[in-house]
């Protein structure tokens, strides 16, 4: 396990999918991240790469070649190599592999950087492409945060708290997890989103084009909670597992396959084009409070 530490904050984070393991503000020893009870779900924060969410069938075709890959794709199960390391950052690269090429046809390093400047985490994802044709490709996090955060507050204490005011609908999931065609109304002309754990009964809430760069967690019962800033990331995912003690706030360049997609990979939703020697660099920030 690898720790980056500064003054305000104390972050570990598992090389085994390069995934966020705890976040620890110093001065309150307060927990942030999701525990991963494997009861609800196993999982922290897994890293979406080189797909965000399902592909029809697992499936998705590639010039003339018929390809598999699960949900999110396969960095969240691979062994990232530490390039970097300091007192407050640590940098760790992916690169494809004999084993990746089979179910995923080109050449990359995907680099994940964690730095803490004061009372923010800022994640940094760099993409780039080694190959000699073009990589297409989606990225994505997954964090899931702790709730309640303090003790005598209850998951309804809380809601998430948008910076924009926001007249945006969710795009349903089908049972296959894909994409369905037409919006749902949700949000109307509001900053706030109350939570509660039936809101996630149905899979996750998507979105698309937020007005907002950023959702606070916040309850009026308790001064803490969090900032997740996400500019340059056109989708968003709220999720939870059913009646889990967590939130997720997904920050995505990308977007699972709707349900009238072809499989053409080319012609995916949420697809990035990097051409060769180019670089992709997006970030996302976590601002404790």
């Amino acid at each position: 396990m690898i720790q980056i530490s500064n003054e305000k904050l104390t972050v570990l984070v598992n090389p085994q999918g390069a995934e966020l393991q705890s976040i620890v503000r110093k001065d309150t020893g307060l927990e942030y991240l999701w525990s991963g009870d494997p009861a609800f779900w196993g999982k922290k924060s897994p890293v979406l790469f080189p797909v965000v969410g399902g592909l029809k069938e697992n499936t998705y075709q590639y010039r003339g070649e018929l390809y598999t890959l699960g949900r999110h794709g396969f960095a969240r199960e691979q062994l990232f190599t530490v390039t970097e390391q300091g007192a407050e950052y640590v940098s760790l690269r992916l690169s494809d592999s004999e084993t990746t090429r089979k179910v995923y046809p080109f050449r990359f390093d995907f680099t994940i950087q964690y730095l803490l400047q004061d009372d923010q985490l800022q994640v940094t994802y760099q993409v780039l492409n080694r190959d000699d044709k073009t990589l297409l490709f989606s990225v994505g996090a997954h964090p899931a945060f702790k709730l309640p955060l303090v003790p005598d507050t209850t998951y309804e204490d809380y809601y998430l708290y948008f910076n924009k005011e926001e007249e945006a609908g969710i795009w349903p999931l089908s049972a296959g997890g894909q994409v369905e065609t037409t919006p749902v109304p949700y949000l109307q002309h509001t900053h706030e989103l109350p939570l509660k754990k039936s809101l996630f009964y149905n899979d996750a809430l998507v979105f698309k084009n937020l007005a907002s760069t950023a959702i606070s967690i916040k309850s009026n019962r308790t001064p803490h909670g969090l900032t997740l800033a996400f500019e340059g990331f056109p989708y968003m995912g709220i999720w939870a597992a059913k009646d889990a003690d967590f939130v997720c706030i997904e920050p995505w360049c990308g977007i699972a396959d709707s349900v009238d997609a072809t499989g053409e990979l080319e012609g995916k939703e949420g697809i990035n084009r990097l051409a060769p020697d180019g670089l992709f660099e997006r970030t996302w920030t976590a601002t404790i409070f």
